[in-house]
């Protein structure tokens, strides 16, 4: 997969392999534009909103042509970063000195310089992200066992901690829809060890990393979050779409018809064809048996009944093509006629070419091509060439293995040709006259 990535005024493509991931992209772009590996990335798009990991694979799909802008993250650590505040003065110390971090696209919004103070309007204090996480456990069953279990303890077991994100991540959800912003995020994680000073971790930079960690998209709250959106979006469900029928099996509506029989007069129609002499009788009774001849067609248990039902098939001539123009139309039926010496046939014949020659496919295009002379096993040139769209099928779709059959197989099942005798059959004309 390419994506288009952008640092600063530069423009490249990144080359990924499917079922990629978030910091393989990183990876890939610190090394195309030749950045350091400790380098901290931060990603947006097109219209400069900070792309999270966990929405990146998503927007990805939904837009692949989408070019994204990676941009140098400028840290900007607190004094207490660097050092571990003693346990009396903890509390006070987070809620007069830390504050949320917002990522470099919304300073550029606002047209704040990175490193500069932030303001009210950019992250809540550490009390009042402390204040919002106490409002949603209280408001929450099982909320009030948390604070009294901390209150009693000086800690939380870990069956506690795990109900506590997922009380905190509904309440996040809830309030501030499935995908929380990452400002959303870092919020409740401050908030978290504000209200519970023993769950902070002291080796981490803010203190909240395990919770949430921005840079990575990791922590108990963000993979909770996963977890619901993966369970709570419910994809569409797919329409269950029936399979239309496709070639001789499609039933089709027919151009004009004439009156049609049904019934006993079907019947005599039926009786009548099989014994009239006229032709132009014949043809008549064909038309106005159309549609009965149709529903044979189309149930499987009569459809080899077509031929005993009306067997002047075999020995009229022009009774397909008759069908056929009643079923397409006189403009359809005209059209393979007309266009088959001049445009289709040299076409199929060129395209029989690029196949993996064999014996019976190189003694077909001879013969279409009919450079064979007058070899009677030999088909003419209009049958050779019809015989050859046989090898240009393409393989049927469809999970279930069906059993295989070579286009030389297929061909005896299309056609038979039967040698004449040529004696024995103008013997046999002159007993019919």
């Amino acid at each position: 997969m390419l994506l288009k990535v952008k640092y600063l005024s530069v423009k490249k493509y990144i080359k990924l392999h499917e079922g990629f991931t978030y910091l393989e992209f990183i990876s890939e772009a610190k090394s195309k534009f030749g950045l350091p590996d400790d380098a901290q990335l931060d990603i947006f798009d097109e219209t400069d909103t900070a792309v999270d990991e966990d929405i990146f694979l998503e927007l990805v799909e939904a837009h692949p042509d989408l070019c994204l802008t990676v941009c140098e993250r400028i840290l900007d650590f607190s004094p207490l970063a660097h050092s571990t505040p003693s346990s009396s003065d903890t509390v006070s110390s987070l809620t007069d000195t830390i504050s949320l971090s917002s990522n470099d696209n919304d300073l550029r919004e606002q047209d704040i310089p990175a490193g500069c103070s932030r303001s009210s309007k950019e992250g809540s204090s550490a009390s009042e992200a402390a204040k919002e996480v106490e409002n949603a456990l209280k408001r929450k069953p099982g909320g009030e066992d948390i604070l009294e279990e901390y209150k009693a303890e000086k800690s939380l077991r870990h069956r506690t901690r795990r109900q506590l994100v997922n009380i905190l991540a509904s309440d996040m959800t809830e309030r501030h829809g499935r995908i929380p912003s990452r400002q959303q995020r870092e919020k409740y994680a401050l908030g978290i060890i504000t209200l519970f000073p023993a769950l902070k971790d002291p080796f981490s930079p803010k203190g909240y990393e395990h919770f949430y960690d921005g840079v990575r998209g990791t922590g108990y709250l963000a993979w909770r979050l996963k977890t619901m959106s993966r369970s709570t979006t419910k994809r569409p469900v797919k329409e269950i779409s029936v399979p239309q029928e496709q070639g001789p099996k499609r039933r089709r509506s027919p151009t004009t018809l004439p009156q049609q029989l049904d019934g006993d007069a079907c019947k005599e129609a039926i009786s009548f064809l099989v014994h009239s002499p006229d032709e132009a009788s014949v043809f008549q009774k064909m038309k106005m048996t159309f549609q009965h001849r149709q529903d044979l067609l189309h149930d499987p248990q009569r459809t080899a009944d077509v031929f005993k039902t009306f067997p002047r098939f075999l020995d009229v001539k022009g009774l397909v093509n008759q069908d056929f123009i009643l079923l397409f139309g006189a403009e359809t039926a005209s059209k393979l006629l007309e266009k088959w010496d001049t445009s289709i046939k040299p076409k199929v014949i060129k395209e029989a070419k690029h196949l993996t020659q064999s014996a019976d496919l190189c003694r077909l295009l001879k013969a279409a091509e009919k450079l064979t002379g007058n070899d009677e096993n030999d088909w003419d040139s209009d049958m050779a060439s019809l015989l050859l769209l046989l090898h240009l099928l393409p393989p049927t779709a469809g999970r279930k293995r069906r059993a295989k059959i070579s286009p030389s197989d297929a061909t005896d099942k299309m056609v038979h040709f039967h040698k004449v005798n040529v004696a024995l059959f103008f013997k046999s004309l002159k007993t019919l006259f």
